[in-house]
């Protein structure tokens, strides 16, 4: 009896032991998840592609759908979506790699490829809709790859993948991860505040974006 009663410090130095350094590693995953953010980083909502229809500083990618208009020759309009491996298919029969291109530069390629059929060089090119990659993961219900071709926030690419898993989610901290500059950049949103009406600027998120919703942290 004796020796027992003298054993139960003993274990609750190592229940503590053990419980401090599951503390530890957590704050070190999450260290790993947030980066070396900025205050400004944190809040950061950047700028969405222009709308379809424009021909703003827009960087033509697989999936678009863009509308190619011949003034002189309108028998040669076309509606195609660009391809996987980056080409769109034209009348008589041409192919042109239109990825990484933006709609005038596509429009002067077209110009000098069909200046021998039509009577007006000139050629127009619209971009009419635009699809891209989001990938959803973490305590939602439905976690996966999501394909949109519309602007779209954080919190909409939730919804899209069933909502959040509730009795896990962490709605305050939300990760979006995404790349840039040959790296990549980790945005954390609380994405609470959004659904309580408490932020008024979304999120809008860029193609290949993966958002990340955290479990809650739990102590027991």
């Amino acid at each position: 009896m004796i020796n027992s009663i003298a054993e139960k410090p003993d274990s609750a130095n190592r229940r503590m032991i053990r419980w401090f350094g599951g503390f530890v590693l957590v704050l070190v995953a999450l260290a790993a998840i947030t980066g070396c953010q900025t205050e400004d980083d944190l809040f950061k909502t950047p700028a969405t592609r222009p709308a379809a229809g424009t021909n703003e500083v827009v960087t033509l990618r697989e999936g678009d759908v863009v509308k190619i208009s011949f003034p002189g020759s309108p028998s040669l309009n076309t509606i195609t979506t660009i391809r996987k491996d980056g080409i769109i298919s034209l009348p008589l029969g041409m192919e042109v790699m239109a990825v990484g291109m933006t709609p005038d530069e596509l429009d002067k390629k077209l110009t000098d490829l069909f200046a021998s059929q039509i009577t007006i060089k000139e050629v127009s090119v619209e971009v009419q809709s635009s699809a891209f990659p989001i990938y959803i993961t973490g305590a939602v219900l439905r976690p996966g790859k999501i394909i949109s071709d519309h602007p779209m926030t954080a919190l909409e690419a939730v919804m899209e993948a069933g909502g959040f898993d509730f009795t896990k989610a962490n709605l305050k901290a939300v990760v979006v991860i995404r790349k840039e500059g040959g790296g990549t950049k980790n945005y954390i949103l609380n994405l609470k505040d959004v659904i309580d009406g408490k932020t008024g600027e979304p999120f809008y998120l860029e193609p290949g974006d993966i958002v990340f919703v955290q479990e809650k942290f739990n102590w027991f």
